[in-house]
């Protein structure tokens, strides 16, 4: 039996401006799809739910039993001076930008940050930064933790991203670290380990 949590609006609070009518769409298993309105392609392992409101101009957000149960988000080539996601307030709490000067090592930090200003939470860390191959090229994994303002429910995430041709790609997964993240993130890392730059094949 699965473990009760709260459907947390983790998706509503990174789309904070996204446009509102956005519907959710399943994405079939085994076959290619580009995502992010990018060349990043992914075979899914299983069938999951394309959200409709998409945090960021070049992500998009899947699920397979709702927002904030197992959210896998790709970004797929963000460019210099952009942000991860869409501002919430870009006056009073700007999000931290990508620079294409930016190594690596500094992926986590970016992301952390972008995280805590997004979510409104000082419970966000990176546990653990290690060197990786992504999409072929050198890459960054790392995973991290957080939980939201006011909820006690601790999340588990972890993420891959390489800088390519100056633009970052990524792919994160998070879920409650209690039953969902341990059951789902085997998948992802499926989906990562076949992750690819170019067209899906028909």
């Amino acid at each position: 039996m699965k473990p009760k949590f709260s459907n947390a609006p983790l998706m509503i609070a990174l789309a904070f401006s996204t446009p509102a009518f956005a519907s959710n769409t399943l994405v079939t298993s085994g076959t290619g799809v580009a995502v992010a309105k990018s060349p990043l392609t992914v075979v899914p392992d299983r069938e999951w739910n394309k959200m409709g409101a998409r945090p960021g101009r070049r992500s998009e957000t899947w699920t397979i039993d709702g927002d904030g149960l197992n959210d896998l988000t790709f970004y797929g080539g963000i460019e210099s001076n952009s942000t991860l996601f869409r501002e919430v307030s870009k006056r009073l709490k700007p999000l931290p930008r990508y620079s294409s000067t930016m190594l690596l090592t500094d992926i986590p930090a970016l992301f952390e940050n972008s995280y805590s200003i997004a979510l409104d939470t000082q419970l966000m860390k990176i546990d653990q930064v290690e060197p990786t191959t992504f999409l072929g090229q050198k890459g960054v994994r790392f995973m991290y933790s957080f939980s939201l303002k006011g909820e006690d429910v601790r999340r588990k995430g972890e993420a891959s991203g390489a800088i390519i041709s100056g633009k970052l790609y990524l792919i994160s997964f998070e879920a409650p670290e209690l039953f969902y993240f341990d059951r789902d993130v085997a998948g992802y890392r499926n989906i990562v380990a076949a992750a690819k730059l170019g067209l899906p094949q028909s």
